[in-house]
């Protein structure tokens, strides 16, 4: 019987591993060895994040043409969650223009923006780490003045592992099927 419980506890142990201590697959952005640095200061690395469901865009903050609109569609999808799923899911927001935004000018953008929540995490990195990433996500992106960008405007959703699951495309495109991916990734943590 004390063999029959021993093994009872070690598969129930095997199953509630939780995704952190998984092994990453080689197509997870937390194979990415760059460093970032928050809207609060703090310096990370994408691994991280790990465990949560991640909804990334890259913008810049001095934007004034197609970044308010991406923070907007951000913030529609934050606000359609289902609330039993949200303690799974980051909204990332990567800046394009690190010379720029600095961690003072993201952490301003965030109180401007109503997006200060544990939920809302604003990154910069370098130049190199920010095409790096940028790569990852198939975001085009290039200076077209010495204070504008032209830029893709691209929503990513990155499942727990950071595996690319979803990508949505546009300016204030119908988010139902980026709301619906992130509620099923996002519903598996729980």
């Amino acid at each position: 019987m004390l063999v029959l419980v021993l093994a009872l506890k070690s598969c129930n142990q095997k199953e509630t591993q939780t995704v952190k201590d998984k092994q990453v697959s080689d197509l997870s952005i937390y194979n990415l060895p760059s460093k970032w640095t928050t809207q609060n200061s703090k310096d990370i690395e994408l691994k991280d994040l790990k465990g949560n469901v991640l909804v990334m865009v890259m913008i810049y903050t001095s934007c004034k043409a197609a970044c308010p609109r991406l923070v907007a569609d951000m913030r529609n999808i934050e606000s359609r969650l289902p609330e039993d799923i949200k303690k799974n899911v980051k909204l990332v927001l990567v800046s394009i223009d690190p010379e720029t935004d600095t961690p003072k000018r993201l952490k301003d953008f965030s109180i401007e923006n109503k997006m200060e929540g544990d939920q809302w995490l604003f990154l910069r990195s370098t130049e190199e780490n920010t095409r790096e990433f940028a790569a990852v996500l198939a975001v085009n992106y290039k200076k077209i003045s010495p204070i504008d960008f032209s830029h893709s405007n691209i929503i990513s959703v990155f499942n727990a592992a950071g595996e690319l699951a979803y990508q949505q495309e546009g300016l204030g495109v119908n988010s139902d099927p980026t709301i619906a991916k992130i509620t099923e990734e996002a519903q598996k943590l729980n």
